[in-house]
């Protein structure tokens, strides 16, 4: 068994985690850490866990472990690990943005990968600190990266996705109060949003050769989990021999689908899932992405990546029943 433990599981990402980790059949899931709810049982908090677990909270750091989960907010965990010393003999899987962009990949003698399975799966296979990925970042790379790697992104990409409120984190703010998120939508950080930077060096490192704009445009939605992207660049092939770059880029891939169905958010709600969809209108191609931004998105991923780095099977934990209705 992998014994793992989770820094800061209280918020969103560290309670999908536990919930993974409890009913992962290769994992013993050792401590979670709380500063602010040690002793308090981890169903005070996740309340939907009563019932499955008497575990507690600590706020005593312990380093008996595999593994550590760092999910904690941004900026936290680049200053959990300056001030705290960990083992080299324990693994990294950090879920804030902090060691994502090779300019930022290192602390001290730990050298981060880029968490994405898709694109880095024998890396991470042999890594000992993971960069789990931004949950736009996600699906918005596992839509185009195929086309980079076939050198067909001759012009600027044109990106809209909505997410789920759960995205913002679990504390409360004006954008994502239910007042002013149901029944709603809202455009942020146009063009500029943080994940496109990750997104850009990932599309460099399958082709050098791309210059152009990635033109994004992301909107708060009025639900609570799942992004849902509409990606649309010029492209000259047909949809047949679209579809076969497709297939043949996630042949191997455990967790991402290519869909010949016009696909929808609930499929992948409550999965680790990323499922795809191709059209074509003239010389545009048209690619949907759906995830669930809190488990492909954030910790069902970064279990995806623990999966790789103890050569588990790469869905251990992960065969998560999707919402459907």
């Amino acid at each position: 068994m992998v014994r793992v433990g989770i820094i800061g599981g209280a918020g969103y990402t560290g309670g999908e985690a536990i919930r993974i980790l409890l009913n992962h059949p290769d994992v013993e899931l050792a401590f979670v850490h709380s500063n602010s709810n040690g002793g308090n049982r981890l169903s005070d908090v996740h309340i939907d866990l009563l019932g499955e677990t008497d575990m507690r909270f600590t706020d005593q750091l312990r380093t008996d472990v595999d593994a550590l989960m760092l999910c904690v907010g941004h900026g936290d965990a680049r200053k959990f690990l300056e001030a705290t010393p960990i083992p080299d003999s324990v693994r990294i899987i950090d879920l804030s943005q902090d060691f994502r962009l090779q300019a930022t990949a290192s602390i001290g003698n730990r050298q981060f990968v880029y968490g994405l399975p898709e694109l880095n799966r024998e890396k991470i296979r042999a890594a000992r600190n993971i960069a789990n990925p931004g949950c736009f970042a996600t699906c918005l790379q596992l839509g185009i990266l195929p086309l980079a790697a076939a050198g067909l992104l001759t012009g600027d990409v044109q990106v809209t996705a909505v997410t789920g409120s759960t995205g913002a984190g679990q504390k409360l703010a004006p954008t994502s109060h239910f007042s002013q998120r149901v029944n709603n939508l809202s455009v942020y950080k146009a063009f500029e949003h943080q994940h496109l930077n990750e997104i850009g060096e990932s599309v460099r490192a399958l082709m050098p050769s791309f210059s152009h704009a990635i033109n994004f445009i992301p909107y708060r939605g009025d639900f609570a989990r799942g992004i849902i992207a509409s990606i649309y660049v010029d492209c000259p092939l047909s949809l047949e021999e679209v579809q076969k770059v497709y297939g043949d880029f996630y042949a191997d891939a455990a967790l991402t689908f290519v869909s010949d169905r016009n696909i929808y958010l609930k499929q992948v709600v409550n999965t680790a899932k990323c499922v795809l969809s191709l059209e074509k209108h003239g010389d545009k191609l048209l690619v949907m992405s759906v995830i669930d931004n809190l488990l492909k998105g954030a910790s069902g991923q970064a279990v995806q990546n623990l999966n790789l780095m103890f050569s588990l099977d790469e869905r251990a934990g992960l065969r998560l029943k999707p919402v459907a209705f």
